[in-house]
């Protein structure tokens, strides 16, 4: 799945490494040299990252509207620090990276990377993959009830139950990645369960082995689509 990313800046030399860059690293870029127009355009549609050229003249305008739309802080604003007069305090602007001009090739990548990962991390926490797996829950005194996989995420899972278990007591869940060998096994808190036999389990204990195989196996669904 593509990143996309918004670049306000009339410096076109800039901008077009920052083409190649963005490309590389699989992030669409639209380019607007006017605030006021990339404000308005950001009401619109959301981009995943946001570069402003600082030299720019109403930037500083841009910023203080900027953040005080909600859904236009989960962008990540990305500055590039020109002159000594278009420079501005990263505080000031909401931002949480920063490179200078003219752009050094290799610190835009090291940046712009470092930012994806980010905006990738965001995406992947709250992802959830739907699937159909066997599962097994247990509870106190070690009982056992199988169930099925619904939905999985970094945090938890929702499993469908069979009848004579009660989900209140599952302590431990165990089942097997589709597609793989690898299997998850974790120490589990129940969220919610309804009368249908529908529960959802918060993961309150795993291995960093299986934390990792997880994430990059959930990456792995998240991109497929």
């Amino acid at each position: 799945m593509t990143l996309s990313s918004m670049v306000v800046s009339r410096d076109w030399q800039e901008v077009s490494v920052l083409e190649c860059i963005l490309g590389g690293l699989h992030i669409d870029v639209a380019v607007e040299n006017e605030p006021q127009r990339a404000l308005a355009r950001l009401t619109k549609s959301k981009v995943d990252a946001l570069i402003v050229d600082c030299d720019l003249n109403g930037t500083g305008q841009f910023f203080r509207e900027l953040q005080k739309e909600a859904p236009r802080a989960s962008t990540v604003p990305l500055v590039i620090m020109g002159s000594s007069q278009g420079q501005r305090d990263m505080e000031g602007t909401g931002a949480m990276f920063a490179f200078d001009k003219p752009i050094s090739v290799e610190q835009a990548v090291r940046t712009l990377s470092a930012a994806r990962n980010m905006i990738l991390d965001g995406r992947l926490r709250y992802h959830r993959a739907g699937l159909e797996a066997p599962v097994t829950l247990t509870g106190r005194k070690q009982k056992r009830a199988g169930g099925q996989l619904i939905n999985l995420s970094q945090g938890g899972l929702q499993v469908r139950v069979e009848n004579g278990f009660d989900p209140t007591e599952a302590s431990r869940v165990a089942f097997d990645l589709p597609g793989t060998k690898c299997g998850v096994k974790a120490e589990v808190e129940v969220a919610w369960s309804d009368k249908q036999g529908n529960v959802g389990v918060r993961f309150v204990n795993m291995t960093s082995q299986m934390k990792h195989t997880l994430r990059v196996w959930l990456a792995q669904q998240y991109f497929a689509n």
